[in-house]
């Protein structure tokens, strides 16, 4: 009757292929531990230490263990570091040739991404046939694909953001522009929020192109839209419509006395000359104005077809007015301004 040779596998030979085991002898205490191993466990202590004292035994019990090490290996074991990590681990143990100890093969299992992380370790930290390294090769890639697509995702965002903006902004004033003042009033009357309207038009802007050039009316253009932005406040709109034309609607606002005061003191604003270079650019403006709560059912087309009617009947009293529709022209104070024949 033949003998079963007995196999003796060299330490170093167990750190290639088993990087993570720990070797204790008979009564549980560490003889030796894998080189990733050791980083896990760092600057504690484990030679000579009991294993279970570095860790929490889940299952099975340890009775239960040392059953199945007397019939030469146990079945799956999962146990946990007792560090601040608490890296979860799953094991396999057998009994060496000669009960000279016992060969504790671990893995971190589904704990592998955070241990990785709280251990600092790398590829060459596993066995080459471990699976695990197809596992984070696969997380590797599939992380850069992640990133990758993120950054996609943000350039595309970026340029749809920039898209929008492009398409509801005046591109010479920085000021919205006709799709956004429709868009403004559509949600207003959709919310049932009352507003008034203005249409302003610059007297005089003719003259500045024909006498200075459109650069000079380039930047009276752009003076206008800072003017009219200072004016304003941030939940209202301000757009530019036409060449020389703009719209300001004025959310919840409607009462006469304050829109009058806001309407004079723009009138006196862009009558301040503009400077363009060495030259003074003079302008003035015509505004007529109507309230959502003229009507029971308020309706944008309409609207603005009536604050027009208001700005040319201001027009027809002089520039540098404003009136209110169905209500004629207001000067300077606020008063009713004479009709110039």
């Amino acid at each position: 009757m033949s003998k079963t040779p007995l196999i003796r596998v060299p330490l170093q030979s167990l750190d290639v292929m088993m990087p993570l085991h720990i070797v204790v002898d008979v009564d549980g205490y560490i003889q030796h531990v894998g080189p990733t191993m050791a980083k896990v466990f760092g600057d504690t202590p484990h030679i000579g230490v009991r294993m279970l004292d570095l860790f929490d035994l889940r299952r099975p019990d340890e009775a239960a263990i040392v059953r199945m090490l007397r019939a030469g290996a146990t079945g799956k074991v999962l146990l946990k570091r007792k560090d601040r990590a608490q890296t979860q681990m799953i094991g396999v143990a057998v009994t060496l040739p000669g009960y000279e100890g016992i060969l504790v093969n671990l893995s971190f299992g589904i704990s592998i991404f955070d241990a990785v992380a709280q251990y600092r370790l790398a590829g060459s930290d596993f066995a080459p046939t471990d699976l695990t390294l197809e596992l984070l090769y696969l997380a590797e890639a599939n992380s850069a694909a992640m990133a990758e697509s993120r950054a996609l995702n943000m350039r595309l965002h970026g340029a749809v953001t920039q898209a929008g903006a492009e398409a509801t902004t005046d591109t010479l004033t920085g000021l919205q522009n006709r799709r956004a003042l429709d868009q403004a009033l559509l949600r207003l009357i959709e919310r049932d929020i009352p507003f008034t309207l203005a249409h302003l038009d610059l007297d005089f802007f003719k003259s500045v192109n024909d006498t200075f050039g459109h650069a000079a009316g380039d930047r009276v253009l752009v003076e206008v839209a800072r003017v009219l932005q200072d004016e304003t406040r941030d939940e209202d709109t301000v757009a530019r419509v036409g060449g020389d034309e703009f719209v300001l609607v004025f959310a919840g606002l409607t009462d006469q006395q304050r829109l009058s005061t806001v309407a004079e003191r723009i009138i006196q604003r862009l009558e301040e000359p503009i400077s363009f270079g060495r030259e003074m650019c003079r302008i003035s403006a015509t505004i007529g104005l109507v309230s959502s709560t003229q009507y029971d059912a308020p309706d944008a087309s309409r609207m603005l077809v009536d604050a027009d009617l208001a700005l040319y009947e201001s027009k027809g009293a002089g520039r540098a007015q404003f009136s209110f529709f169905g209500q004629g022209p207001k000067g300077p104070g606020g008063r009713d301004a004479q009709k110039i024949a």
